[in-house]
């Protein structure tokens, strides 16, 4: 793939976000399949400002093809953008930019992990949260194997040379900062350094080089 600009965005707030944002320090299971998760209101506004920030860009500078998670809270951020936008360049859904699959950690809130898994936290905290994979889930290291293997895939001719916008998830935006940065793989614990990615927020590559990241100024018009 050879896109001549990528533009990452994150989802808006997810009904899952603010649940455990209410929660605080107390233990919550959050029983939503990851998948099923949509917006909140305020995520909806989200998505609905990003629209209008994609309809006030420069047509040399709008997307022509945008890749979307398949998980519902990254659809629907599309769906409300693009509405907004009135435009409709094709839309791809792939499978590789999934969020970072939690395993048995699912629908866990730290509080709440401290409770069932004490002895896990335990390795993560010796490993780094970057290498650690929950049981049956992935660590951020996996999460960039499957970037490299999306961004080395032509999608049949239709990304080359075209402007890309990706719908997705905090850790693919990481990764994609971590690959597209060219940076070897022992040095993958740096980019949290730039965590959190906030929700709606926008961050673009232009042939390569970042132009802006985690960018949520749209967000306050």
């Amino acid at each position: 793939m050879r896109p001549s600009g990528i533009m990452a965005v994150r989802h808006g707030e997810s009904e899952a976000n603010l649940a455990y944002r209410l929660a605080g320090d107390r233990p919550l299971v959050y029983e939503r399949g990851d998948d099923e998760v949509t917006l909140t209101e305020l995520g909806r506004t989200q998505a609905a400002a990003l629209g209008g920030m994609l309809a006030a860009l420069p047509e040399d500078e709008a997307p022509e093809l945008v890749c979307c998670s398949p998980y519902r809270r990254a659809l629907d951020t599309w769906e409300i953008a693009g509405r907004e936008w009135g435009a409709r360049p094709p839309v791809i859904v792939d499978d590789r930019l999934r969020d970072q699959e939690p395993g048995e950690f699912a629908g866990l809130n730290l509080a709440a992990l401290r409770e069932r898994f004490p002895g896990e936290l335990a390795r993560r905290e010796a490993e780094g949260p970057y290498a650690y994979r929950p049981p049956g889930g992935e660590s951020l290291a996996d999460v960039t194997v499957r970037l490299r293997d999306f961004l080395a895939d032509d999608l049949g001719g239709r990304a080359d040379g075209r402007r890309l916008l990706m719908v997705a998830h905090d850790s693919v935006v990481l990764g994609l900062r971590h690959v597209l940065g060219g940076r070897p793989d022992t040095e993958l614990a740096e980019v949290l350094a730039f965590a959190p990615v906030l929700n709606g927020s926008v961050s673009v590559w232009r042939a390569g080089e970042l132009v802006r990241f985690n960018d949520v100024t749209h967000l306050a018009s």
